[in-house]
């Protein structure tokens, strides 16, 4: 996970909680036929779904019995945290962790307690609302100026 200082990039939080939805995808596929061919409908964002990937993706997979549908409620779940006030996200995380505990998802599981041990410094997003990009430009920002000698 991307560290500038003791502040974590939510793009980097979401890109690891995509990398555990396909790997449930990728283990639950052997026994699934039905996830084969679907790996971008689970790691993309619905909105920028196709009408016809958001159909596949919501009649036949989302709500379904699939292992893989319960981890992609979990990244949906976590996507809500990014707009939650700064007075309620450090709830709302405890409670998602929670739930990808239960899950009993291994990557979910694996996922929680990375994100447990990261914990203050996803939640200090909330006061900055910087991304590690903004960061990383700031932190070179003045050295763009400074002539060789």
């Amino acid at each position: 996970m991307s560290k500038s200082g003791d502040h974590f990039d939510k793009f980097h939080v979401m890109k690891l909680v995509n990398e555990a939805v396909d790997e449930v995808r990728k283990e639950e596929q052997k026994q699934a036929p039905e996830l084969k061919r679907t790996k971008y409908l689970w790691l993309k964002n619905e909105t920028t779904l196709k009408n016809e990937q958001k159909e596949e993706l919501n009649l036949h997979l989302k709500d379904s019995h699939l292992k893989t549908g319960k981890a992609y409620r979990l990244k949906l779940a976590l996507q809500d945290l990014w707009s939650k006030p700064h007075l309620l996200a450090d709830v709302y995380l405890r409670e998602w962790m929670a739930w990808a505990r239960r899950s009993q998802l291994e990557p979910m599981v694996e996922l929680a307690k990375t994100i447990k041990r990261h914990e203050e410094g996803i939640l200090r997003w909330f006061h900055s609302r910087m991304t590690n990009g903004l960061l990383e430009g700031i932190n070179g920002f003045p050295f763009s100026f400074i002539p060789d000698f």
